[in-house]
């Protein structure tokens, strides 16, 4: 296994649990309170949300270029 697809594998998963990281956090009571009252989320969520997506996106491309 080439160190190229080894890493598209560990972003995949890391950008997973980034994602899993920041739903969790939208729905912690800090969040729900503050998306209650008709606020935004707050800036860790949402860098967890954008970072994991990012992660997401570069693995699979990482890992479609490895041909």
């Amino acid at each position: 296994m080439s160190i190229s697809r080894i890493l598209g594998i560990l972003l995949v998963v890391g950008g997973i649990a980034l994602v899993a990281v920041g739903y969790y956090a939208s729905h912690a009571a800090g969040d729900a309170i503050r998306t209650f009252f008709g606020a935004d989320l707050s800036k860790e969520t949402l860098w967890y949300l954008i970072g994991g997506a990012a992660a997401i996106v570069a693995g699979i491309f990482v890992l479609g270029s490895h041909r």
